[in-house]
């Protein structure tokens, strides 16, 4: 059986199965901003941007983008019913002050105990770009990762220990990727699913890391 890789829409189909009724839950830029579009609307879930933002709601339709209504990634979104916008240091205030219950943030690396780089590659050239993820990645209760988990060259971007500049130490609770999900724990990785055409070894030995179990 050959591998079936989640692209971008079923990557973030998967994370919104996991956010559930009465969360609150920032989406970072890239990537996880998708996630919008899949939570149910008969959820009661509230999303919030970092630009100000609270009760979120998925991307506009085609010609009826507004914007004077973005997110922290300046993309059009929608504003659901009963939310808000606000001031930059409000927004903060709620993150720093841990207000959110998750944020879903993408990442160059995480260690297999949690710890996050996304914000430098420390390499010669590279253009660092923090923003608010440091305040996220500490505010929030929970913090989840979004990425695929292999580099371009084929190396695993879920590691034994970082060697980009850290964002936060040991707070990435969860790894969603184009092949797999993984829990962060004290004990190492532990592997919550795969797709198909993987098994927990073969997953493995591509990383080169060990599951705890």
């Amino acid at each position: 059986m050959s591998v079936i890789k989640r692209d971008k829409q079923a990557l973030a189909r998967r994370v919104a199965q996991d956010i559930h009724e009465g969360m609150t839950v920032n989406l970072g830029i890239g990537m996880p901003t998708l996630v919008a579009n899949f939570i149910p609307a008969e959820l009661e879930v509230l999303l919030h941007s970092e630009n100000g933002i609270l009760g979120m709601g998925a991307a506009p339709p085609a010609g009826e983008e507004d914007y004077d209504l973005i997110n922290a990634g300046k993309q059009p979104v929608t504003l659901k019913p009963g939310g808000a916008f606000f001031h930059h240091a409000d927004s903060f205030a709620m993150m720093r002050g841990g207000h959110l219950d998750i944020c879903v943030l993408g990442a160059f690396q995480v260690s297999v105990h949690g710890d996050l780089a996304n914000w430098h590659t420390g390499e010669a050239g590279a253009i660092p770009a923090v923003g608010g993820a440091m305040d996220l990645a500490i505010g929030a209760k929970e913090t989840w990762v979004m990425m695929d988990l292999m580099t371009k060259a084929g190396v695993s971007k879920i590691v034994p220990a970082c060697t980009y500049p850290l964002t936060g130490i040991a707070c990435v609770k969860r790894v969603y990727t184009d092949l797999g999900t993984f829990e962060c724990t004290p004990k190492g990785l532990r592997l919550i699913d795969c797709v198909d055409g993987l098994d927990a070894a073969s997953l493995a030995q591509m990383m080169g890391v060990a599951f705890a179990s």
